[in-house]
């Protein structure tokens, strides 16, 4: 499963809404309504599930679809 697809899995389950109802573009708080509590949720998520450790300064950086996907690909391959 590519990180694209693990990503948006993971925040259906988080958010409880439908992997389907996530665009690849979308915005995690404007598109899907999520909170600063889910954010850190899911950054724990990822880190679980992605096995890397993303620093704290990055939950700013974790919006969208795409900045999520690349944040994880960084924290992966170092």
């Amino acid at each position: 499963m590519k990180t694209i697809d693990k990503v948006k899995h993971l925040i259906a389950e988080q958010l409880c809404i439908s992997v389907e109802d996530i665009k690849d573009d979308a915005n995690i708080i404007e598109d899907l309504g999520a909170d600063s509590l889910d954010v850190v949720e899911l950054l724990m998520s990822f880190e679980d599930e992605f096995k890397v450790s993303i620093p704290d300064e990055k939950l700013e950086e974790l919006k969208t679809i795409p900045q999520i996907v690349a944040i994880i690909d960084e924290y992966v391959k170092k």
